[in-house]
């Protein structure tokens, strides 16, 4: 970095720390241009070319990636590192982004009575402070604000927006991201969306229009913040989406839920106590909590990232099952929007896997087994609901999801829907019984909730698992019976990490130009380029990044650039055909097939990204 380079950048951060109304966040920038410029005197060892030592060329270097530009306001809201400067998540950046919103819903709503928001937020670092910036700067424009009253999960914002009507709702979030991000999660409704996507997060043109009013907002010390004025909730919000959770509870199984014992761990999110508190009133009393995931951590101190699909996330959820033979494993994200599953699958006993868990056959559902068992789940509830199915029932699932679910919907004699990836696309389907997407995420009661809810689908799961207990059977008997109705259908992922992002669009542009010939060893029959669109579905899919490969054995394979990180994903789909008399053995067998085929797929597509 030249000089001059410096000088100006060392005045945009003096500028931004002399209007940062959070003193931490001044300190550390503060401390950074200390020792950026203590350590240039002298001779500094080990110098850089530009003859700083290494420390000040370090700090340069952080200061200009957190000055390089503000924190993009996108459908994800924001989303960044709890640091100081406009490109990281901090008070100054969310004052603004609040103001932003506030103008544009004052926009929206111009000459009608005052928008009315709901505020939430989790137990992350700066969560709390945001959520109250948040409330202050719309309070002081003449909204009428209502914040939760504690840390809570994603799902009951989400149902406040609907429940009370709300034109708009904030939740601060990072969901499952590192301990140190946090985000910011808007939500539109009440006067503001009035179609299938009300109470939903926010789509284009939303996200760039609210853009632009931040991007209006000439400095935090503009701002004005009341110091009081909003309505903090009480507990009854929470009760109301308790009940609304209950309506999902099956009265068909009586005292079987007692027998069935369940292991919960919210990764030390908010969905403990209140995933817990849903499960015991419908009667789920065997719940035994992970005690070292219980209780809310800003710095997810047991594992190394707080996400379910992580290898080792849910080993100590693994081992408690094991240790107190459990039926089902429940794992809740940080924000409980998402919910994996575990069950014991004696065919996938390894001891390869966590000590005696793995051992013993437990092993983590992938999101599109969850996913198929839920819409089964949905299904046999539509049946048996007494008069004709209505004919603008529909079930959706994201392009990247398994194709399993459309055979579900069609012999349910549900519609089905594909959207782009994302709740803020799911939730908006017109007549939507059920969503759910491969990352974990699922829209059980739409009703209540647009978006995913992770404490909604464990009551189903652990309804469905409590009857088939019952019964003699499990979960992995239901996964079986789907595959000789409609075939196995086995799923996974390949993806290529970049460090330079320029990579990732260079990648796809390759694929795009010079695409496999086969996959798996079968030939690929068309390449669907998602930029131009997609007929597959009965509307079309808007455009999108990326590519999907159908091959003659009706692999699939999609490639598309992650939303959320550095890197470039191919989401795979192998069908093994199951005769519907199979019995267990040959299913075992069709799932092994089907897995060496997937393997053989993925090694492919690591060819094809230029992986190994």
């Amino acid at each position: 970095m030249s000089n001059e380079a410096w000088d100006d950048l060392r005045a945009r951060v003096e500028q931004w720390i002399d209007d940062d109304p959070d003193p931490r966040t001044a300190a550390e920038l503060r401390d950074l241009i200390d020792t950026a410029e203590r350590h240039t005197v002298g001779a500094p060892t080990n110098p850089t070319e530009d003859g700083l030592d290494r420390a000040a060329a370090a700090a340069r270097t952080e200061l200009a990636d957190r000055f390089r530009g503000p924190l993009e306001f996108g459908t994800a809201g924001l989303r960044g590192r709890v640091e100081g400067g406009p490109h990281r998540m901090n008070r100054a950046v969310v004052i603004r982004a609040a103001a932003g919103l506030s103008d544009y819903l004052l926009g929206e709503l111009d000459g009608l009575p005052a928008p009315r928001v709901v505020v939430g937020y989790d137990a992350r670092h700066g969560s709390h402070d945001f959520a109250y910036d948040t409330a202050a700067v719309m309070t002081a424009v003449g909204i009428d604000v209502m914040v939760l009253p504690s840390p809570l999960p994603t799902p009951v914002l989400a149902f406040a927006v609907r429940h009370l009507g709300a034109d708009a709702g904030v939740m601060v979030t990072a969901s499952h991201n590192p301990p140190r991000d946090n985000g910011y999660k808007v939500y539109l409704g009440g006067r503001v969306v009035t179609d299938a996507g009300q109470g939903s997060q926010i789509v284009p043109p939303a996200d760039s229009a609210i853009a632009a009013e931040i991007a209006r907002v000439h400095s935090v010390a503009s701002v004005p913040r009341a110091e009081s004025g909003w309505t903090v909730l009480g507990d009854e919000i929470v009760d109301e989406y308790v009940a609304a959770t209950l309506t999902l509870a099956d009265p068909t199984i009586g005292a079987a839920a007692g027998d069935l014992r369940i292991v919960l761990t919210p990764l030390h999110g908010v969905g403990g106590a209140l995933g817990e508190r849903v499960l015991r009133a419908a009667g789920f009393t065997d719940v035994l909590v992970v005690p070292e995931q219980s209780a809310p951590d800003p710095d997810f101190p047991t594992v190394a990232f707080p996400n379910p699909e992580e290898p080792g996330a849910i080993d100590l959820a693994l081992g408690l099952a094991s240790d107190q033979r459990a039926d089902l494993v429940i794992a809740l994200d940080p924000d409980a929007d998402r919910c994996a599953v575990a069950v014991l699958d004696p065919r996938a006993r390894t001891h390869r896997g966590p000590d005696t868990a793995g051992a013993e056959g437990w092993r983590m559902l992938h999101g599109d087994e969850t996913g198929s068992l839920l819409g089964a789940i949905v299904a046999r509830r539509i049946a048996a609901e007494p008069g004709p199915i209505d004919p603008e029932t529909t079930f959706a699932s994201s392009i990247v999801s398994s194709r399993l679910l459309s055979r579900i919907a069609a012999a349910a004699g549900v519609q089905h829907r594909q959207t782009l990836t994302g709740f803020k696309w799911l939730s908006r389907v017109d007549g939507l019984a059920y969503a759910y997407e491969e990352a974990l995420g699922y829209c059980v009661a739409p009703q209540n909730v647009h978006d995913k809810d992770g404490m909604s689908a464990a009551l189903l799961v652990a309804s469905a698992a409590a009857r088939l207990k019952a019964e003699g059977r499990t979960p992995m008997d239901v996964l079986d019976d789907l595959a000789r109705a409609h075939g196995l259908h086995l799923t996974g992922q390949v993806s290529a990490r970049f460090d330079d992002l320029a990579q990732i669009p260079a990648t796809v542009q390759r694929l795009r130009e010079a695409p496999p010939t086969t996959v798996g060893g079968s030939p690929v029959t068309s390449v669907v380029d998602l930029a131009h669109g997609s007929d597959e579905d009965r509307d079309g899919l808007p455009p999108t990044e990326g590519l999907r490969l159908d091959a003659a054995d009706r692999t699939r394979v999609i490639v598309r650039p992650s939303g959320t990180e550095p890197k470039v994903k191919c989401y795979l789909e192998v069908i093994e055909p199951v005769a519907p008399d199979a019995d267990d053995a040959a299913v075992g067998v069709a799932r092994e097939r089907a897995r060496h085929r997937l393997d053989q797929v993925a090694a492919d597509m690591r060819s094809a990204l230029g992986i190994g």
